[in-house]
């Protein structure tokens, strides 16, 4: 289950399927409409529910989350029950601990972006209870110099394996040769 982020759709990642096509492994990359943000988080989460549940139903599953991506999926994994049935998070420059760039992004206009603040009370609730994920292999990778998250190193999920990748922006995370080279093997793990 590949889950793409704010101002993406599933052609983001292109490349990256066409890679995991290529051992066979079956792939969903849904498209989860966030209206340029104003969509809570917890709603979008309820769309990947009902996209996993109509895919593999109750099978187990791996998931990567991409930027606002990977906080949708935690909540997945967090508040629907997903942690349940996942194998593997891979959480891929995502905001988990909140990014400065959307701490004045009023709640009433973008509540998908204000999610995503620093200290906000749905990252909060998140961070503050992570027991649900021990069972799940979790692992972060992240950019050290994101312009989008805001510190870099603090797009990753409190616990798990961290990893940086060596790419200078954000979006490089899915498209730069390397960056692909380091998610692949991270996924064939």
């Amino acid at each position: 289950m590949l889950v793409h982020g704010l101002w993406d759709t599933p052609r983001l990642f292109r490349r990256l399927i066409q890679k995991l096509e290529q051992q066979n492994r079956p792939v969903l990359a849904p498209h989860l409409p966030h209206r340029w943000g104003a969509v809570p988080l917890q709603e979008l989460a309820g769309l990947l529910d009902r996209e996993i549940q109509s895919r593999w139903g109750q099978d187990e599953i791996d998931i990567l989350g991409f930027s606002m991506g990977g906080v949708i999926s935690r909540l997945w994994l967090q508040d629907w029950r997903g942690a349940s049935r996942c194998h593997r998070f891979i959480s891929v420059g995502s905001p988990q601990r909140g990014t400065i760039t959307a701490q004045w992004v009023p709640h009433w206009a973008f509540a998908g972006i204000a999610d995503m603040k620093r200290g906000s009370a749905l990252l909060d609730r998140l961070n503050g209870d992570v027991s649900c994920l021990q069972r799940v292999e979790c692992k972060s990778l992240f950019c050290r110099w994101d312009l989008t998250v805001v510190p870099g190193w603090q797009a990753v999920l409190p616990l798990g394996t961290v990893e940086e990748v060596p790419v200078i922006t954000h979006r490089q995370l899915m498209r730069h040769p390397r960056a692909l080279a380091q998610v692949v093997q991270t996924i064939e793990a």
